[in-house]
């Protein structure tokens, strides 16, 4: 019979287990569109309904390498998410605030 994993973890020493979490957070600090959105458990078809889209509109934008900011920002939130725009410098990081909220959707046809 298979055991939870909770239990298969516990069994591990605290240096693999240190390991096994800063595994965790950085592959949850870099991932694609689709598996950001299968980890938050969203479906395509909650998230095309919340964005007034067809469902398999959501899989062609999570195809994209190019996509606006404010499509981005609407999937994001609608997700339950907030989107910021970070730069990096050598000299440190800094917020881009230039992107205001738009109440116009950018999937709204006209």
């Amino acid at each position: 019979m298979a055991k939870p994993f909770s239990e298969l973890r516990a069994r591990l020493s605290p240096e693999s287990q240190a390991r096994v979490e800063s595994q965790t957070r950085a592959m949850l600090a870099d991932m694609p569109l689709d598996a950001l959105r299968r980890a938050q458990g969203c479906s395509h078809q909650r998230l095309a309904e919340q964005l007034h889209i067809q469902p398999s509109e959501i899989a062609t934008i999570e195809k994209r390498t190019d996509l606006y900011l404010s499509a981005l920002r609407s999937q994001i939130e609608a997700m339950g998410g907030q989107l910021e725009v970070i730069v990096r410098f050598p000299e440190g990081e800094v917020k881009v605030s230039h992107f205001a909220n738009s109440t116009l959707s950018p999937f709204t046809r006209a």
